[in-house]
C-alpha cells in the first residue's frame, strides 16, 4: 500500500501575524447554544473545547451578534455590550487550554433575514425577503453609521476577550452581504449605486476597527462571491470587491455564496449544497480559483463541500487556496483532523443530508441527527435492548 503524506494540509500557515498549526479551519457555524439573552453557556464551551481537542488549527465561532435585536437565530451568542465579555473570555480560555489552537469570533448582523417579534428587519433597500414575505425597512445613512460603530465595538470586545482574530460575516444574505449585492442594494447614495459604494460598509468597518485593535490584529472577511439568484452578485463583480478588500487591508478572505433565503425554499442550494457523489464536492473551488490570483500575499480560505483529505492536499499544493474550511463534517465528526493526521484518510463521514441545518431552522442547537441516531443504536445494543 502506498503511503500518502498530507504534508501541506498539516503544515503551519499564517494569517496576518498569527501562526496556525495546520491548514484546517472550522468554518463559522451557527450553534444555537447561548442563553436566550445571548450569553455563553457551558454547552457552548463544551462544543468548542471538543473542536480544539479534535485537531482543528483555527476555529471560527458561529455568528456573534453585534446587536442583540438582530441576532441571526434563536440562542445566538452576542457581543453588543460589555456584559457579554465574561462568558466570551471563558470560552476563549477553554480553547486556549490547547495552546496550539487559535480561535476567532465571527461578527454578524441579521439585517433583512428576520423576523424578530419586536423589531422589523432592516436592509440597505426595501427588497422583499421571499422566505417570509416580509419587506425590510430601508436604513438611513445615520443608522448605517451606527451599525458600523456596533461592528467596531464588538470587534474591540472580541480583541479584549482574547480572541486571536475576528471575521466579518459578509455572506448568505445577512446585512453586510445585502449591501454587496445589487439584488438587495438599490441605494444611490454613498452606500450604493456602484461596486465601490456597495463595498463601503466593509471598508469603513475595517478602517475604524483597525484604529481600535492596532496594526497587528488579524481582521478577516467571509465574503459573498455569488448570490445564485437573477440580478444578484456574480463572480465577475465579486472579483472587483475582493480587489477592493485586499487593497483596504483585510488579512484573509473566505469566499462563499448563496443565502438562507434559498435554503428556506430548498435544502440543496448554496451555501450548503447536498453532496450525493464525489463530483458534487468542492463546489466553491471554481470561484476560489477565480479569486486566488487577486489575493496578493493574503490567504484565501476555501470552503464548500470539502470531504476528501487528498483533494484538500491537492488544492493546497496547486495553490488554489491557502487554508481549507469545514463546517458540516466537523458537526458530524469534531475529531476529523486528528483522524486524518493519524493516517486514516477515509473521507469525512458526513453524508451532507443537511439535517443539521433543519435543526437550526427549527430553533434547536446544532447537531448531527445521523450521528445521534447511530449513538442511540449503539447504546441500545450495549444495554441489550
Amino acid at each position: 500500500m502506498i503511503k500518502v503524506e498530507l504534508t501541506k494540509l498539516f503544515s503551519p500557515g499564517k494569517i496576518g501575524t498569527i501562526k496556525i498549526k495546520n491548514r484546517i479551519v472550522r468554518s463559522a457555524t451557527f450553534e444555537g447554544m447561548a442563553s436566550r439573552e445571548g450569553y455563553v453557556r457551558d454547552e457552548l464551551i463544551e462544543l468548542y473545547t471538543n473542536l480544539a481537542q479534535g485537531g482543528t488549527g483555527l476555529i471560527i465561532t458561529g455568528a456573534t451578534a453585534v446587536d442583540s435585536r438582530y441576532s441571526v437565530g434563536s440562542r445566538c451568542q452576542c457581543l453588543n455590550d460589555d456584559s457579554f465579555m465574561s462568558g466570551q473570555q471563558q470560552l476563549v480560555k477553554a480553547v486556549h487550554e490547547y495552546p496550539d489552537v487559535k480561535i476567532g469570533a465571527q461578527l454578524a448582523h441579521n439585517g433583512r433575514l428576520g423576523p424578530h417579534p419586536k423589531y422589523k428587519p432592516v436592509a440597505p433597500s426595501p427588497v422583499i425577503y421571499k422566505a417570509t414575505g416580509k419587506v425590510p425597512r430601508e436604513l438611513t445613512t445615520d443608522e448605517i453609521e451606527v451599525i458600523i460603530k456596533k461592528f467596531v465595538a464588538a470587534g474591540r470586545r472580541a480583541f479584549e476577550c482574547g480572541y486571536d482574530l475576528v471575521q466579518l460575516h459578509g455572506c448568505h444574505g445577512y446585512l453586510l452581504s445585502s449591501f454587496l449585492s445589487p439584488y438587495t442594494n438599490k441605494r444611490t447614495d454613498d452606500f450604493g449605486g456602484t461596486t465601490e459604494k456597495r463595498t463601503r460598509i466593509l471598508i469603513d468597518i475595517y478602517n475604524q476597527l483597525r484604529d481600535e485593535v492596532g496594526k497587528n490584529y488579524p481582521i478577516l472577511v467571509k465574503m459573498q462571491v455569488i448570490d445564485d439568484i437573477p440580478g444578484g452578485l456574480t463572480i465577475e463583480e465579486a472579483k472587483k470587491i475582493a480587489k477592493i478588500l485586499v487593497n483596504v487591508g483585510y488579512d484573509a478572505i473566505e469566499p462563499s455564496g448563496g443565502s438562507s433565503e434559498l435554503e428556506m425554499e430548498s435544502s440543496n442550494h448554496l451555501p450548503s449544497k447536498k453532496i450525493k457523489n464525489p463530483e458534487d464536492e468542492n463546489y466553491l473551488l471554481p470561484a476560489a480559483k477565480e479569486l486566488k490570483p487577486l489575493m496578493r500575499k493574503i490567504p484565501l480560505i476555501l470552503v464548500g463541500g470539502i470531504r476528501n483529505p487528498l483533494s484538500a492536499e491537492k488544492f493546497l499544493q496547486e495553490d488554489s487556496c491557502d487554508f481549507i474550511s469545514l463546517s458540516r463534517p466537523l458537526i458530524n465528526e469534531p475529531h476529523l483532523p486528528n483522524r486524518w493526521k493519524a493516517g486514516d484518510l477515509t473521507p469525512a463521514s458526513c453524508v451532507s443530508c443537511n439535517s443539521c441545518l433543519i435543526a437550526i431552522f427549527m430553533g434547536q442547537p446544532v447537531h448531527c441527527a445521523v450521528r445521534k441516531k447511530l449513538e442511540r443504536k449503539k447504546r441500545r445494543k450495549q444495554e441489550g435492548t
